[in-house]
């Protein structure tokens, strides 16, 4: 018999507890006592029933089944202080209190019911990251809730799809394992994908829960995992919300997943896509020889393929750092980043990453605040769920001089992507935002986030310098100052303006006059 709860899967025929393809060690005791526990959870069993049951009436100490019943907690994810899944009910006993389906038969590797079109040997890893969204496991107990668990993969698979640089398994082939308990990697070789997205939806009253684990299928090894808990008051809202936030969390780990993969391939055997993910590890690393080598690789990657639209966005993007970074030596750079920006969007125009690249560079290189508003918020029509183009599309607001509107954007960015490695962008937007509108010490506090996360961010270096100008804080601009000179030795007000000849008036006055209080001048 199989016993399925939250992630995990409890086989009493094989005498194995089992979270996704991998077996959890358990002693025989603890396995009975889990057993006994569920079988029977409907009802609360008294520690007599548990020593006749586990120990057949032997006699045991107090303290021999309370390490038992802390071990059977430990094994799958619970404890003494939340009581989660086992309840310990004062003077009355236990009880299994966790949403349980239950099946017969434990074959995991049984053939599926749908013919496969194309053999499994025929399937071919895709040269882009490939995944397939499993049908998520319906945990409450209730099968008419199955439509809800359904629709929330349903909708993960529409989002995801909207990544253009992802290869995403269609529903009909993903839900032929409904109701199936597999083996990751079984999955992997019959549809021909890298990566595997397995969840579990739980309802108790009016509260849900959604947890969900991203496994790299070829080797077995955990990408993410995480929870989500939220109110039934709107399921349809609550349904967007999780899979935004699901969507969100993912799509970074998946590309630190493949630029991991990229470092253990032999450099000779790069095509134009694995340039690019070394052109996205080098920009990250976000030094000024750490740039010029990210747009080498795009260049090597467009001498390959000549109308490849990311490459062309990613180099225009850089291209955009290295003017607002102070590190541009020839002129001409800027125009040709423009051109960049420019053609990747002709070609690109249904990709929402190559948009919102392009837009980047456009707003610095061609100083053209309309054209990156039009594109980013393209984008964001594309795969709203994207927090790197929702923080693009604050940034533009922010340097138009609109903070209110800036400062929503950004949240949104923050709460898409709350552990997001390129949060520092999103920190040093939200400081100009303050900043523009007067509050000092937030813009401060901001900067000073961004600059933790990334201490050669130029930008939130300036607004943190003018931030505490503005407050009075001398002290602390000395040192701040000693900053900014690391990053941009020639920096003076006369060349700052140049570079952002593009920015609204309000931005710009907040900047300057708290840039003149610390000593700069024209």
């Amino acid at each position: 018999m199989l016993f399925s709860f939250e992630n995990l899967v409890l086989d009493t025929d094989r005498r194995e507890l089992r979270a996704g393809a991998a077996a959890i060690a358990v002693e025989p005791q603890v396995f009975d006592l889990l057993a006994y526990l569920i079988q029977n959870r409907d009802r609360v069993v008294s520690r007599d029933d548990v020593f006749e049951a586990v120990w057949h009436g032997r006699i045991v100490s107090e303290s021999t089944l309370t390490s038992r019943i802390n071990a059977a907690r430990a094994a799958i994810g619970d404890s003494g202080d939340e009581q989660r899944l086992i309840k310990t009910l004062p003077r009355k006993g236990f009880r299994f209190v966790a949403a349980v389906q239950e099946r017969k038969g434990s074959d995991t590797t049984a053939a599926l019911d749908a013919p496969a079109l194309i053999p499994a040997s025929q399937l071919a890893l895709p040269d882009k990251p490939s995944i397939a969204v499993l049908p998520f496991t319906n945990m409450s107990g209730e099968p008419e809730q199955d439509y809800f668990a359904d629709g929330m993969a349903e909708d993960v698979i529409t989002a995801l799809s909207r990544c253009n640089w992802l290869f995403v398994i269609a529903r009909n082939s993903s839900f032929t394992y409904k109701s199936k308990t597999v083996d990751v990697r079984q999955v992997s070789r019959e549809l021909g994908v890298r990566y595997v997205l397995e969840g579990s939806v739980r309802r108790g009253g009016n509260r849900l829960r959604f947890t969900g684990q991203l496994v790299d299928a070829t080797s077995g090894a955990h990408i993410w995992a995480d929870r989500f808990d939220g109110e039934m008051t709107d399921i349809f809202d609550l349904q967007d919300r999780f899979t935004a936030s699901v969507v969100a969390a993912i799509e970074p780990k998946l590309q630190l997943a493949e630029i991991e993969r990229l470092k253990r391939k032999p450099a000779a055997n790069l095509n134009a896509y694995d340039l690019i993910l070394r052109a996205q590890q080098l920009e990250r690393e976000f030094t000024k020889e750490s740039v010029v080598a990210a747009i080498e690789c795009t260049q090597q990657a467009l001498a390959i393929d000549p109308n490849y639209a990311h490459a062309m966005a990613l180099a225009a993007h850089c291209y955009g750092w290295r003017l607002i970074q102070g590190w541009m030596l020839n002129p001409e750079e800027a125009a040709l980043g423009a051109r960049l920006g420019a053609r990747a969007v002709e070609l690109g125009q249904d990709d929402g990453n190559v948009l919102w690249l392009a837009a980047h560079g456009i707003l610095y290189l061609a100083r053209d605040r309309e054209r990156a508003r039009e594109l980013v918020h393209r984008s964001l029509d594309l795969n709203p769920n994207s927090a790197a183009a929702v923080t693009m599309a604050g940034l533009v607001e922010a340097m138009s001089g609109n903070s209110s509107q800036a400062l929503e954007l950004l949240q949104r960015a923050l709460r898409l992507s709350p552990r997001d490695p390129r949060g520092w962008h999103t920190y040093g937007a939200i400081a100009l935002a303050h900043l523009t509108d007067g509050r000092f010490e937030e813009a401060a506090s901001f900067a000073s986030r961004a600059l933790v996360y990334n201490p050669r961010f130029g930008g939130p270096t300036r607004i943190l310098i003018a931030s505490l100008a503005l407050l009075g804080r001398h002290d602390e601009v000395a040192e701040a100052l000693e900053r900014l000179r690391n990053i941009d030795p020639e920096f003076s007000l006369s060349r700052l303006r140049a570079r952002l000849g593009f920015m609204h008036e309000r931005p710009w006055n907040s900047i300057a006059e708290g840039l003149k209080l610390a000593g700069f001048r024209e």
